[in-house]
């Protein structure tokens, strides 16, 4: 395991306040007396460090796909598949899968296809929670098509949540990009879609847990 560079600042900037924090807990035992205060707010330091550095957690994994299947793009849970009229670049329906993504999730977003990026688009907008029905058109998000070597082309979303606050992608449009590779990272709670061919298999259902890079979410015919 190791951890992702978005994390670096955020996490030597919570060592320091929680340094402190802990500075002041050992003068108020020192001033008071109490132990079992000061080895529960120790406790409380702890923890806070570690869900910190565990967010930004990137776990060794091995990933093995055939060329035509769709690899999940994160870890989460898959809270929506439904046919829907996609309005931004395709105009016509798609199948959506769409995949949430909990604070303790890894939050590593991974390339779904092989292929090359034909669209890259950053969008402002809203933080509506991460599964309400419209945070997939309104709020904060960024929208990338990649275009399989057998023609068919695959968009998908990072979407913000109510806490998240920043998108990271990596991707260019021309840029060749290869499926379970690195495309982008979002701090904290947030969601991933995937709108897909209507005539692509699909291998998950509504409910599963997923894994970036391990599950297979389906195949392109």
């Amino acid at each position: 395991m190791k951890i992702h560079r978005e994390g670096y600042t955020i996490i030597l900037v919570a060592l320091l306040i929680l340094s402190a924090i802990q500075t002041g807990n050992y003068f108020l035992y020192q001033a008071v007396g109490w132990l079992w205060l000061f080895l529960l707010l120790s406790l409380g330091v702890l923890v806070m460090f570690y869900l910190v550095v565990q967010f930004f957690r990137i776990p060794k994994r091995v990933p093995k796909f055939d060329v035509n299947d769709i690899v999940c793009p994160a870890d989460g849970k898959v809270v929506v598949i439904e046919e829907v009229e996609e309005t931004e670049y395709f105009k016509d329906k798609r199948i959506q899968i769409s995949i949430f993504m909990s604070p303790l999730n890894v939050h590593q977003n991974c390339n779904p296809i092989s292929g090359v990026i034909k669209y890259v688009k950053y969008h402002k907008g809203l933080f509506l929670v991460a599964w309400h029905p419209k945070s997939s058109t309104d709020n904060e998000r960024t929208t990338i098509v990649t275009e399989h070597a057998n023609g068919q082309k695959v968009l998908f979303r990072q979407i913000a949540g109510a806490v998240a606050r920043r998108i990271c992608y990596y991707v260019r449009e021309d840029q060749k990009v290869t499926a379970a590779e690195e495309f982008g990272f979002i701090k904290f709670g947030s969601r991933v879609d995937l709108l897909l061919p209507l005539d692509a298999k699909i291998d998950v259902k509504i409910g599963d847990v997923v894994q970036g890079r391990m599950t297979k979410i389906g195949e392109l015919k």
